[in-house]
């Protein structure tokens, strides 16, 4: 089989692509990408990846933009599609798995032009555009959210679940706001370091990189040691030194901590496209399997509240929720369509 995966934009959607490479890759399949030169994707697989071939298109989004940039943005997706279809027609490609994002668009229209299987990872509680716009045309739609899923679970790297413990008690707490930080976590974080360092709490705190200096200087001023990153890409080793996380709700980074049965106080991006994020935190908060609030004022009550709940609870019911080798499921799925 040679599988062509394609999207992205940001680091969720190439975090599945990512887990997806793993999976096929280790049964023996040739991967190529088709991705953008814009958003996140070249970061990701242009150096060091085991894609046979990586290819960055010249695309853009098209939701955001308007009146003529909108039409300039449908023109180089046009141009990108004629390109698509000569790489999926050089390496013959059998099938296109979407990871979604703008960075799809021309290697899914591209595949379904030329008779290619289509199938389609939804990451997020709320569907993106282009994916519900490709949805009636794909072979598969995958998506934890959806009860109708063939599928069940979000496909992460393996050693989230190879690293997965039950938490008992609160020994080491983790903020992370994403590749970025989020001023609302890092104030959050401060605000409550001399109440975690009384308890005898380690910190651990991803403050983004714009935001690292001020947090810095801060936890200095408070006389609180912490193990301080701006960005890192250590995320499967630290994670599971944590026993409870604070975080925006991505969705890799939330089916990261579930899988690895890491409980979580969710502060969900207020801008996040049809507030996703929300969402996808909500998921977890009407599963029994997490905690969700918005930044606004009580933010600090309502962290501080939880601090005494049953982790191990929580910890256990992530740990019986996860679903192990959703990525190596999603291939079979694909070998085995195109055996029938």
């Amino acid at each position: 089989m040679k599988l062509c995966i394609t999207g992205g934009g940001t680091g969720g959607h190439l975090m599945i692509a990512s887990a997806l490479l793993e999976a096929a890759v280790s049964k023996g399949y040739e991967v190529i990408f088709i991705g953008s030169i814009q958003g996140q994707d070249r970061k990701y697989f242009e150096h060091k990846s085991k894609f046979s071939h990586v290819y960055f298109l010249p695309t853009t989004g098209v939701v955001n933009q308007k009146g003529f940039g909108k039409l300039k943005a449908l023109y180089k997706i046009f141009r990108a599609f004629l390109t698509a279809r000569m790489l999926l027609k050089m390496h013959t490609i059998n099938v296109i798995y979407s990871v979604g994002g703008f960075s799809a668009a021309p290697a899914s229209f591209a595949g379904l032009s030329k008779r290619i299987p289509l199938f389609i990872h939804e990451q997020n509680a709320v569907e993106g555009r282009l994916n519900s716009l490709l949805k009636p045309y794909a072979k598969r739609f995958i998506s934890a959210y959806d009860d109708n899923s063939s599928i069940k679970g979000y496909p992460v790297k393996e050693s989230f679940s190879k690293s997965a413990r039950v938490r008992t008690t609160l020994k080491t707490i983790m903020f992370a706001g994403g590749s970025h930080g989020a001023r609302a976590i890092n104030d959050l974080a401060l605000s409550v370091a001399k109440e975690l360092q009384k308890r005898g709490v380690k910190i651990i705190h991803q403050a983004g990189e714009s935001d690292y200096e001020r947090v810095y200087k801060a936890y200095e001023a408070l006389g609180v040691e912490v193990t301080l990153y701006g960005f890192t890409h250590d995320m499967p080793e630290i994670i599971p030194h944590a026993d409870l996380c604070v975080s925006r709700a991505g969705a890799s980074t939330l089916w990261e901590l579930t899988t690895n049965a890491c409980p979580c106080f969710f502060i969900p991006y207020p801008y996040a496209a049809g507030d996703h994020q929300y969402y996808n935190a909500k998921f977890i908060v009407d599963h029994n399997l997490g905690w969700c609030h918005r930044e606004n004022d009580d933010l600090k009550d309502n962290f501080l509240a939880i601090l005494d709940e049953n982790l191990e609870e929580k910890s256990k019911s992530l740990l019986h929720y996860a679903s192990n080798d959703v990525a190596s499921q999603m291939i079979d799925d694909v070998v085995g369509f195109l055996d029938d």
